[in-house]
């Protein structure tokens, strides 16, 4: 799977992401910090990637449909700070081998996440 990390979160999301054997980069290391949200949407579409962001703007399934992307996966968490961030995510990542993403909106929490999409 091909991911995008928004410029919110830790790079060292995107290594994560090569560890578990998927394409990972950041909207940093492709100078698109700065843009506005439909601006890194399309990019997201365009390149066919999954965005990984703490921007709940992206969680508005009328604004950003699931059945109108490749996956977004939005972190929702109650503290920010890297390490936490980073161990959060860790902890979601096996799920990408049960759960489908295509079109599916992942909201990402410290105990769970809750996916919307294609079978609502």
């Amino acid at each position: 799977m091909k991911f995008k990390i928004d410029e919110n979160l830790p790079a060292e999301f995107a290594e994560l992401l090569v560890a578990a054997h998927h394409d990972a980069v950041t909207v940093v290391s492709q100078h698109l910090q700065g843009k506005e949200d439909p601006v890194i949407m399309e990019t997201c579409m365009r390149e066919g990637r999954i965005l990984v962001t703490l921007d709940i703007d992206f969680a508005d399934i009328r604004v950003y449909p699931p059945s109108q992307h490749h996956g977004l996966m939005v972190l929702r968490v109650a503290r920010q700070n890297k390490q936490h961030l980073i161990e959060v995510f860790r902890r979601a990542i096996p799920t990408l081998k049960r759960e489908p993403i295509d079109r599916r909106l992942w909201i990402i929490e410290e105990t769970r996440i809750r996916i919307r999409g294609e079978e609502e």
